[in-house]
């Protein structure tokens, strides 16, 4: 017969049994997901409908057109009438770049600023499109990338910490029990903090950021509050594994998603479409906007930040109000209990 020590372990052995077996399940699941997220969009790689103008003579252009066009689905294609008309339209963000058919020859006009991997490509393009031409072609950098960082790197690498900061706020600000008016309140100053340092740095110390300084720190800041506010809105309603949901969709989505070391039309669709949606890509291109293009195309990634701290902080408010009246109806409904007993 089994001893009493033998029967009272054997039911707890089968909890335990299932934890392990749910930790083999999902760490693989896990690691297969995030390899999926950040390698499927660097592994396809490639111009998707890319923004890219033609200026000149329509008869002049012609061929050149022609030949770009013949890369199915690489770019699309805008006619501008001259050099001015399509430098115009690369400061505005509509284009990344334009081939300008001259009289003097073939001209390319760039924007490392909004992107020195694209700016490159363009540039490798359209040099074997004149080569095919016999012709050799001048490239303008209208809108440079800062001399301190020509590469993009430091904006490409200041992504991954502001959504990290934005995790440890609305973490923190949950964990440490904050709720309705103080855990909003926590959440706008260290977002406002967030964004001052990091101005602070990229700006006044590295000085990879040449736009308006508070402008710059006002992008961060609203970047690091939809992240904060969407991890504290989802933890309101659901409780601690809503800080496990927010943070899993910033980082498994959100940072490989939002095209910061190329552009959206780099990515894999949906990837290039989603990320635009989510607070890391939103505040990449609203801070090149700021920073580089003197705030231009900057109020759609406004708007979607915008909406993000909006909705999370209203999650926190409306989390708060659901736990306080369920605690006024608990009392409520004890009495009702006593006085029928």
């Amino acid at each position: 017969m089994p001893t009493a020590s033998a029967t009272e372990t054997a039911p707890q052995s089968l909890p335990h049994g299932r934890r392990l077996a749910a930790v083999a399940v999902l760490i693989p699941l896990l690691a297969a997901l995030a390899l999926w997220a950040f390698a499927w969009p660097a592994a396809r790689t490639a111009p998707r409908d890319l923004p890219l103008g033609v200026a000149g003579p329509a008869a002049a252009t012609a061929q050149v057109e022609q030949q770009l066009r013949q890369r199915e689905g690489a770019f699309d294609i805008h006619r501008y009438a001259d050099e001015a008309a399509a430098r115009d339209a690369i400061e505005e963000r509509t284009v990344y770049g334009a081939v300008v058919v001259t009289p003097q020859g073939p001209e390319l006009l760039t924007a490392s600023a909004a992107s020195p991997f694209v700016a490159q490509l363009l540039q490798q393009t359209v040099a074997e499109v004149a080569s095919a031409e016999g012709t050799q072609i001048r490239t303008v950098d209208v809108v440079p990338a800062p001399e301190k960082d020509p590469r993009g790197s430091a904006l490409n690498a200041s992504v991954l910490p502001l959504a990290l900061a934005g995790i440890a706020a609305g973490s923190v600000v949950t964990l440490l029990g904050l709720r309705g008016v103080r855990a909003v309140a926590a959440l706008l100053t260290a977002s406002a903090l967030v964004g001052v340092t990091a101005a602070a740095i990229a700006h006044s110390w590295l000085g990879v950021l040449t736009g308006d300084w508070w402008a710059e720190a006002g992008t961060l800041g609203l970047a690091t509050l939809a992240v904060s506010g969407a991890v504290a809105g989802l933890a309101a309603l659901l409780g601690t594994p809503g800080i496990g949901l927010g943070a899993g969709v910033v980082m498994l989505l959100g940072n490989p998603f939002s095209g910061a070391a190329t552009a959206p039309q780099m990515l894999p669709e949906p990837a290039g479409t989603i990320g635009q949606w989510l607070p890391p890509g939103a505040g990449t291109t609203l801070l090149r906007s700021v920073s580089f293009f003197d705030d231009a195309a900057a109020t759609g990634p406004a708007l979607t930040l915008t909406w993000w701290a909006a909705l999370g902080l209203g999650a926190v408010l409306l989390g708060s109000a659901l736990k306080t009246r369920r605690r006024s109806t608990e009392p409520a409904d004890k009495r009702e209990l006593t006085s029928v007993g």
